[in-house]
């Protein structure tokens, strides 16, 4: 794939939910919500600081993130679905 992410943007692949409860009741696609949780594909360099001064991002292709539910822009890229956000909407990284 050839797509990189400007600025502090992040290209973000959702990780699949469950099918099934703790409990073991299968929940059906009709009654499934899009998981808020992913994995960075890849990172732009980061922001600017007013004087021109680069800000590092946090997060790097890997890491395994929560976002908010409403977070980032659909897009397909190679037939794949890919969410592409501000570093900012990103909640935290999973160790």
């Amino acid at each position: 794939m050839a797509f990189k992410p400007l600025h502090d943007r992040v290209l973000v692949r959702r990780v699949q939910s469950e099918d099934k409860t703790k409990g073991g009741l299968i929940i059906p696609d009709s009654a499934k919500e899009k998981p808020a949780e992913g994995e960075v594909v890849s990172c732009g360099e980061g922001a600017r600081k007013d004087s021109g001064e680069l800000i590092a991002m946090s997060v790097k292709a890997g890491d395994r993130i929560l976002f908010g539910k409403w977070s980032g822009t659909e897009v397909t890229l190679d037939g794949e679905e890919l969410l592409i956000m501000k570093e900012s909407d990103i909640l935290g990284v999973i160790a």
